[in-house]
């Protein structure tokens, strides 16, 4: 007789009722690790679009890979004390603010926290809302500096596997259709950095990249690279996190999901899992 049986013949029903209850406790000691994302959800109808999105899809990928997926909108909550709970940080959209916030953050990942960023966590432009104030997460860590430009409208892109040996981009093939997207372009030369290990770029089977109707954010040509890793911290950085929107008809109707794809959603996932794993060894 299987041992759960057993365990109810012995101590019947109410034994039942109080695994029921303590189930979902089992389930989180079972986690391999623990994820927490932070996000604003306030700036952008794309980006909120993008939030709402993850908010949503994250949770199943976590159920189906054995991690605990947990979600906060105060910034406050980077500290030490609370972070000490979590092996990976989310970035959803934007970055903190405070010393204090990006003390702790820095500090984290200094001693091996994992991290991923989509898309606006990078962001930074002065003079913006999001001015260039932190010299340590824009110019070393992401080593990407300020925004440059980017290409509009939100559309799909053939991106490039940089890295075919990366944890990152297994499975994946070695050029894929992305789901649509505003691509940015960054001040500062990423390939140029030894630090920085490019995983993915946008293809040049994608130009022209862009709709416009200004052409300057109509991409012709160039190398852009949209997914990588500073091979001094467990981070990962992707510029996907932007999903179309109609503002043109003032609808403001969703046209695209970002995980509407499953290539791209294994490339989340492989991330995450690889954050997430004890001692990761970078550039492997």
């Amino acid at each position: 007789m299987p041992v759960f049986m057993e365990f109810l013949r012995r101590n019947g029903a109410s034994s039942l009722l109080l695994l029921l209850t303590l189930a979902p406790f089992f389930a989180k000691a079972q986690s391999d690790f623990k994820v927490i994302a932070f996000f604003t959800g306030k700036n952008d109808k794309a980006h909120i679009s993008f939030v709402g999105e993850a908010n949503r899809r994250f949770p199943e990928m976590a159920r189906e890979n054995h991690f605990t997926y947990d979600t906060t909108s105060n910034w406050n909550n980077l500290n030490a004390s609370f972070l000490a709970e979590y092996q990976v940080v989310l970035f959803l959209d934007t970055r903190p603010e405070t010393p204090e916030q990006r003390e702790a953050f820095q500090k984290y990942m200094e001693k091996g926290g994992g991290w991923l960023g989509f898309h606006f966590s990078a962001f930074a432009l002065t003079p913006s809302a999001y001015p260039q104030n932190w010299d340590w997460y824009h110019n070393e860590f992401l080593g990407s500096g300020q925004y440059k430009s980017n290409t509009w409208r939100p559309t799909s892109a053939i991106l490039k596997v940089e890295d075919a040996k990366s944890p990152v981009t297994n499975r994946l093939p070695g050029t894929f259709k992305a789901s649509p997207n505003e691509w940015y372009r960054w001040e500062k030369e990423l390939k140029a950095n030894p630090d920085i290990q490019i995983l993915l770029s946008i293809d040049p089977a994608s130009f022209p990249l862009g709709t416009g109707p200004k052409q300057h954010e109509i991409w012709h040509s160039g190398y852009y690279p949209v997914v990588w890793t500073n091979k001094k911290y467990k981070m990962v950085y992707m510029n996907m996190g932007h999903n179309d929107i109609d503002y043109e008809n003032k609808t403001n109707k969703e046209l695209s999901f970002t995980f509407d794809n499953p290539i791209q959603n294994q490339l989340i996932l492989n991330s995450i899992l690889w954050l997430g794993q004890k001692n990761k060894k970078h550039g492997n």
